[in-house]
């Protein structure tokens, strides 16, 4: 009984990480006049602040000696940092310029770019399945290309860099709170010296807008941190291949929002190009839950498995945006 109210807690913060994550499009147009930099600069100075309040309260400050000690794991660090803020850059202008729905395509074909280095990178071995859904992915994105007359190019700089961003993350294995406050700490001095060069220019929105602009703007610490808490609170209570499953929530959340809330337009080719990508989910979704099942039967033989997760696994809190 203790386990079931457990695993349904987790399963109510895996909806609360990823329903946050879905719906944070709602939260940037809040944030004009600011510019997509100048917002991204402001959420790595207050993530900083906030992570470093919770680190504090947690008492986890041993991580800290053991990563500068290490040069090659700091190097991949302030590496993931670079991809992270690319990521966070890129979300943060396409949901402030109308671009809502191909912000969210980059994190639906994200699982099949992960997957697709997985097999360049390190080599992995793919299932006929796992096959089958990367090709229907890649028609998905020339059917994409054509109907915006242009490659998908939002789509694919979300979901390579944060599929990078992934491996980096799997090689460097930190705890979600710690890797984090690692990297924003990277990016601390660069963005802090960005947003006094902009008050040097009198450019800088912060407190030249209202207090309630400045208050949001100090918001975007929090709007980082929560759903990173909900997803480590889910992490430790359901099942890997429940959050697999749950991680769909949030481009589900921001394509609803992309077609119903900002009415972005969503012609023929477009619905065509991301119905093929749901199918080659659908896919990839169902064999992974049939390896899953056969890897829990010791009855029937096993198909070789790649080292990466069938379903990719849950993202880490860039998570969306």
């Amino acid at each position: 009984m203790k386990a079931e109210n457990e695993q349904r807690t987790g399963l109510l913060y895996g909806i609360g990480a990823y329903g946050m994550w879905g719906l944070v499009p709602l939260f940037w147009p809040l944030l004009k006049p600011s510019d997509a930099v100048e917002i991204l600069a402001h959420r790595m100075v207050w993530s900083v602040v906030v992570l470093g309040v919770i680190l504090l309260a947690l008492r986890r400050w041993s991580w800290i000696r053991t990563l500068v000690r290490q040069p090659r794991k700091l190097a991949l660090t302030s590496l993931a940092a670079a991809l992270i803020t690319v990521n966070w850059g890129v979300y943060i202008w396409a949901v402030n310029n109308g671009q809502v729905v191909e912000a969210s395509l980059g994190y639906f074909i994200n699982p099949l770019v992960t997957i697709g280095m997985g097999v360049l990178v390190l080599g992995e071995r793919l299932r006929p399945a796992q096959w089958t859904a990367v090709g229907i992915g890649a028609a998905a994105v020339l059917v994409l290309a054509i109907g915006y007359g242009r490659p998908p190019w939002i789509s694919l700089v979300l979901a390579c860099s944060f599929a990078t961003y992934g491996l980096i993350k799997k090689k460097i294995n930190m705890g979600g709170v710690e890797s984090l406050a690692a990297e924003t700490a990277i990016l601390f001095l660069p963005a802090l010296g960005y947003l006094l060069w902009l008050s040097g220019r009198d450019e800088l929105t912060f407190g030249s807008e209202g207090a309630g602009h400045a208050a949001l703007l100090a918001a975007t610490g929090l709007v980082t941190a929560l759903p990173l808490i909900c997803f480590g609170a889910a992490a430790i209570r359901v099942p890997l291949s429940t959050l697999g499953l749950l991680q769909y929530l949030a481009p589900v959340f921001q394509f609803a929002l992309g077609v119903l809330y900002f009415h972005e337009a969503m012609p023929p080719e477009r619905w065509a190009g991301f119905g093929l990508v749901w199918v080659a989910l659908a896919l990839l979704t169902w064999d992974a839950l049939r390896a899953a099942r056969r890897a829990r039967s010791p009855l029937e033989p096993l198909e070789p498995l790649p080292a990466g997760p069938a379903v990719a696994a849950p993202r880490e809190p860039s998570q969306s945006a």
